[in-house]
C-alpha cells in the first residue's frame, strides 16, 4: 500500500482532534457572545452635566442630567452628551476587546475579523475635548436664536 494513505486508525485520532478544536471554538465563541451581550458601559463628563450608559451595541440606554444644565447653554449640554456617548462607545470597544481576547484569541482570522467589526461599529476615534469649563449664565437668561438658515 502507498505510504501517504492514512491508516483507519490515525485517520479517527485527527478526525477526533479537529472536532475537539471545533467543539472548543464553538465553546468559546459562544462564550463569547454571551459576555459581549452582557456589558453595560456608563461614563459620565468631566464637567458633571451629563452620565450616559450604553448597551452591548452602544444603544443609549440611560441618561442622566444634573442640576448644573440649568445654568448652561443648551449647544454646551448638548456637546456634553454627544462627548460622554462617544467616552462610552470607546470605552465599550476596550472591554469588547478584551472579551474577544479572553474567549476566542487575537490570532485566528475569525478573531480578527471580529474585532475589527467591533472596532468599527463602535469606536469613535478620541473623545471630543471638552471645553475647558462650560460658561455659565450668571444671570440666568440665554439669548437664544431661533432664526436657521435653510439649505
Amino acid at each position: 500500500m502507498d505510504g501517504n494513505i492514512l491508516d483507519p486508525d490515525g485517520a479517527r485520532e485527527r478526525l477526533a482532534a479537529w472536532k475537539g478544536r471545533i467543539d472548543k471554538l464553538a465553546a468559546d465563541t459562544q462564550t463569547m457572545s454571551d459576555r459581549l451581550q452582557e456589558v453595560r458601559v456608563t461614563a459620565s463628563d468631566p464637567n458633571g452635566l451629563a452620565e450616559v450608559t450604553i448597551d452591548s451595541t452602544g444603544g443609549l440606554v440611560g441618561l442622566q442630567l444634573t442640576s448644573r444644565i440649568q445654568r448652561m447653554a443648551p449647544d454646551a449640554v448638548a456637546q456634553a452628551i454627544m462627548a460622554t456617548l462617544g467616552d462610552a462607545k470607546n470605552k465599550l470597544a476596550d472591554q469588547s476587546q478584551a472579551i474577544i481576547a479572553d474567549t476566542v484569541g487575537t490570532e485566528s482570522p475569525a478573531a480578527r475579523a471580529i474585532a475589527d467589526s467591533v472596532e468599527r461599529h463602535l469606536r469613535t476615534g478620541p473623545a471630543p475635548e471638552p471645553a475647558a469649563s462650560y460658561a455659565e449664565d450668571d444671570d440666568e437668561g440665554y439669548e437664544i436664536n431661533t432664526h436657521r438658515e435653510r439649505w
